[in-house]
């Protein structure tokens, strides 16, 4: 059994994280830990856990941390940085949620989370954890830094069409949409259903965080610059990100072939058939990406559209994902989900 840790724990991914691991086989939980809610039981924060956990939230304590095998950090940027260097020299793993240790230029890093890294030497051992292109790397990591929501859906979407070589990599576009929990569980007065509800609007226009990050898995996985228009947009519901993604191409290439082979072997990417459209709900609740293509007239434009459940294969899924990979498990454990319909 996997004895596990998670810092943050009262946080929207926090409880993702408790919701899958409950149910895992292969792991123990052990330590979770909140500031705020210390000595409160965790069903009594979170009642849908009743009756599968009888852990009360506690103050973080390294010594407890460190008795763990891995521990999940599902905090607000900045707090991993500063306590990873302490559990890794104990041989624990770490995988983070936040965005520590995502970005490897760190003058680019500083830049957009405007703050200066508490361990900078780690940085470059910190393994992505997107499974679909570092799954070795992965399973091999000690501190593995878990992908924005974001990131995944427009990573996941782009890859195998910019790999042909037949798309223009300076003019990529990325329309998304995401549900309120992205912005977290903290009190925000424009996350109030009053505020949201009959309502669309997109936000951080002149730039977002996920960013670079896009920016820099598409050109870590390609081998080139690429330029790309990321715009997020901001929908009245819990859960979800769909992410339409533009590129111009050259030549008749079959891109349903080409995205059903690169992603044959990927438990958790579903291509669906031609011309399909898939929705939010679909994936809700559960840690799948599905992905699907359109020629709208049959010109040079492709239409990808991709979609997630932000908590789960956008954080705590995929993060669940990356720890079975780390301790040779089965990818899958813990994550035969079934997406929530209606």
């Amino acid at each position: 059994m996997v004895k596990i840790g998670i810092v943050g724990g009262t946080g929207y991914t926090g409880v993702e994280l408790l919701r899958l691991l409950v149910r895992h086989p292969g792991v123990e939980l052990a330590v979770i830990t909140s500031r705020s809610e210390a000595g409160r039981a965790v069903a009594d924060m979170y009642p849908n856990l009743r009756g599968y956990t009888d852990l009360c939230f506690t103050e973080p304590d390294e010594a407890a941390l460190k008795q763990c095998d891995l521990v999940f950090f599902a905090t607000p940027n900045g707090i991993a940085m500063k306590q990873t260097p302490a559990l890794l020299a104990a041989g624990v793993r770490v995988i983070d949620l936040a965005a520590d240790f995502r970005i490897q230029d760190l003058r680019v890093w500083q830049q957009w989370y405007g703050m200066e890294h508490a361990c900078p030497e780690l940085v470059p051992q910190a393994v992505y954890g997107l499974p679909e292109l570092f799954r070795e790397e992965i399973a091999k990591a000690q501190l593995v830094a878990n992908p924005g929501c974001y990131p995944t859906a427009v990573t996941l979407g782009f890859l195998p069409l910019l790999r042909t070589g037949a798309a223009q990599l300076d003019a990529l576009v990325a329309d998304c949409k995401s549900g309120v929990s992205g912005a977290g569980r903290g009190a925000n007065t424009a996350m109030l259903m009053a505020e949201t509800g009959e309502s669309f609007k997109a936000y951080a226009v002149p730039g977002h965080r996920h960013q670079p990050e896009i920016h820099q898995n598409l050109a870590r996985a390609l081998g080139q610059e690429v330029s790309l228009t990321f715009v997020p947009h901001l929908l009245p519901m819990i859960r979800g990100i769909h992410a339409t993604l533009y590129a111009r191409v050259k030549g008749d290439a079959d891109l349903q072939a080409l995205y059903e082979q690169a992603y044959a072997d990927e438990p958790f990417v579903d291509v669906m058939p031609a011309g399909s459209h898939p929705e939010t709900r679909s994936v809700r609740g559960g840690n799948t990406c599905r992905i699907a293509l359109h020629r709208p007239q049959g010109g040079d434009m492709v239409v990808i559209l991709s979609v997630i459940d932000n908590l789960v294969k956008g954080a705590a899924g995929q993060a669940v994902q990356n720890m079975n990979l780390m301790f040779g498990l089965d990818e899958r454990q813990g994550l035969d989900l079934v997406g929530l319909l209606p």
